[in-house]
């Protein structure tokens, strides 16, 4: 997104660079505004907080372009701007369990469930084959298509309640289908990297 909308982001990342804000600030204003989202979603606003969804997602690209037009991204700003992510995608979770659970509708209560545990399973290989020095990037549903999905999703609530459903339902199952994917991948580096230490020491005797 932000290199796609650099001609539009640019400017306005500057904008605010002059007003003398700070990226992190507009990362924690989109997860307040995410926040805002998942209470009237709770309440049976979904399209309404469908919409905050968007406009929150679009203020997510806005930190990144920030930082570099100071020319100031940092590691923790990185890590800020991650971490703020999964609780904005939990908030937007935690408000259509609650209000699925309100109407009684069980089916849909485990499809939230199973959608929030495979989007954070996605975001948590990562980070813990970074953690061992690995990267895995694939899969079928990273979280800017989950946000595709999510949030249009929301929106069209008005035309029918069925809508959201199976935005969520696309989420539960392919958000999980991407973790087995990372594991899969990373099993396959762990196993290049053995093989090259295996070879590595055979040539040292």
């Amino acid at each position: 997104m932000r290199v796609v909308f650099k001609g539009v982001l640019d400017p306005i990342g500057a904008f605010l660079n002059s007003l003398g804000i700070f990226p992190n600030t507009i990362t924690l204003l989109g997860l307040a505004g995410n926040g805002v989202a998942a209470v009237l979603i709770a309440l049976g606003h979904i399209t309404a907080g469908g919409l905050i969804v968007i406009a929150m997602g679009l203020m997510d690209a806005l930190d990144g372009t920030m930082a570099r037009l100071r020319g100031m991204p940092s590691d923790f700003g990185a890590f800020t701007d991650s971490v703020t992510d999964r609780y904005s995608e939990l908030a937007v979770f935690g408000g259509l369990l609650y209000y699925y659970l309100q109407k009684g509708e069980w089916i849909a209560v485990f499809g939230v469930y199973l959608a929030a545990s495979g989007s954070v399973l996605v975001s948590y290989i990562r980070a813990r084959a970074a953690s061992l020095g690995m990267d895995t990037k694939v899969g079928v549903l990273t979280r800017f298509e989950r946000y595709l999905i999510i949030a249009p999703s929301l929106v069209l609530n008005f035309l029918s309640p069925i809508i959201p459903l199976i935005g969520i339902w696309i989420i539960a199952v392919f958000a999980n289908i991407t973790a087995i994917q990372r594991i899969y991948d990373v099993r396959h580096q762990a196993l290049d990297q053995n093989k090259i230490l295996l070879k590595n020491n055979s040539i040292k005797k």
